[in-house]
Parts: structure tokens; sequence; C-alpha cells
């Protein structure tokens, strides 16, 4: 855990400019897919995506997190990630169209990246060795409220690995004290619910077997499930912070 946690101040330490300008042109580039969202707009947005899954890879895990056992394997799944989105960027599959049906928990997920240093500092945290708005889980959270805001198409495949991600992530609530990531862990759930009911209602042809209503059904128990399980979680280590 001490290791964790010390390259996370060397994480913050080197590169607490760049995180900085990076916050900024995330704000910049979303606020513009909201008010202009021309191809020209929509493409930078992928190639500012593709170049934060490339920073999580090269910044955070090859550089300053090295000494971990693990880095080498977290910076392959951000590389795939950022790879996906240089090929979106020139094909164009996704379209970044809003469908203004998740606008409100997408706006509550933009939030959330800023809500990590806040929890850092309320348990007693100082920087550097606090989580930031630009590490790995608060990327997943970013892209997940964006990819719901403009969830007209979507990469299915991105979804996939961010849930997967989420599922990774929230181990560490566990193994190295971050309760910040509960925040994740109670965004993947509807999120997740979201996007596949969506899917699902699209894609599935109404004489499909199990039909439509029966997956959503299996769809929402599964969601569901994992609901609990991640509530009765996050009670768990909220008792055990107040004792």
């Amino acid at each position: 855990m001490e290791l964790f946690w010390q390259t996370i101040a060397d994480y913050n330490t080197m590169t607490w400019p760049v995180q900085a300008l990076i916050v900024l042109a995330a704000v910049v580039l979303t606020a513009r897919l909201y008010l202009r969202p021309t191809l020209r707009v929509k493409t930078a947005m992928k190639c500012f995506l593709a170049f934060l899954n490339a920073w999580i890879t090269v910044a955070y895990y090859l550089v300053s997190c090295d000494a971990r056992a693990y880095s080498g394997v977290m910076a392959f799944f951000w590389g795939v990630m950022a790879a996906v989105w240089i090929y979106d960027a020139v094909v164009g599959y996704t379209t970044f169209e809003r469908t203004y049906k998740h606008d409100k928990f997408a706006f509550a997920l933009y939030l959330m990246p800023f809500l990590y240093p806040l929890i850092s500092h309320l348990r007693g945290l100082d920087f550097p060795m606090t989580t930031s708005p630009v590490m790995p889980c608060t990327v997943a959270i970013f892209t997940i409220g964006l990819m719901l805001s403009f969830s007209k198409r979507i990469n299915l495949f991105v979804v996939l690995f961010l849930c997967h991600w989420s599922l990774i992530g929230f181990s560490k609530v566990y193994f190295f004290g971050i309760p910040e990531d509960l925040l994740l862990a109670s965004a993947l759930v509807p999120a997740l619910y979201l996007f596949f009911k969506e899917y699902i209602d699209v894609n599935f042809r109404r004489n499909a077997k199990p039909d439509l209503r029966v997956m959503n059904m299996l769809l929402l128990a599964m969601c569901s499930g994992l609901g609990v399980f991640f509530a009765a979680t996050i009670w768990q280590q909220l008792a055990g912070m107040a004792g």
C-alpha cells in the first residue's frame, strides 16, 4: 500500500502542471462538443481521448508507477484504449450525437473526477499523496459520462473495456485503501444498465429469442445484483471509516 501511494505522489509531483492543462482541454473540448458539434470538434475529441489514454499508459503506468509489479499489464490495457480511439478517429464510427436521454447523469459523472482530490483531502491526505482528476479511474468516469451523453452510436468495445476497468478499480478500495474509487463503483451500475438497455432496444429484433422484454429483465436483474453488491461494500467501507 505504501508503494502504491508513493507512486501516486511521484506522478502528481512530476505532472501536476500538465494535468491542469489536460483538465482545461477536457473542459473546453466537452463544451464545444455540446455547443458546436462539428466534424472537426468531434475528431478533436477523439484525438484528445487517444492522447488521454496514451498519457495514462506512459506518464502514469510506465514512468511514475513502473515500480508496481503489474504496471506493464495496466499500461497495455490503456494502450489498447488509445489505439481504439485513434482507429475511431480515422473510421468515424462513434458519431458523438446527443440523444438527450442521460444528460443529467452524464453531468454528474463529469463532476466526479473533481471529487476525487476533495475526498482525499477530507480523509486527511495532503498533496501530492492524493488522488487527482487525471488518473485511470477518473479518466474512465469522464469517458463514461461523455459516451452516455452522446450515445446515438457508440463503440461498444470501449464500453466493455471501461466496465471491465471499473471492476478492476473497485478492488483498490480493499487492497489499497482508496474509498475514492467508490465513486467509480456508484457510476458503473447505472451506466452499464443504460448502455446495454439502449443497445438491446435498438439491435434486438422483436421476434428474437429470448424476446426484448426478457432481455431487459435479465439486464435489470444483473445490474440490480451488482448494485446490491456494491451498496453492501460501500456500506461496509463507510462503517469502517466511521468506526
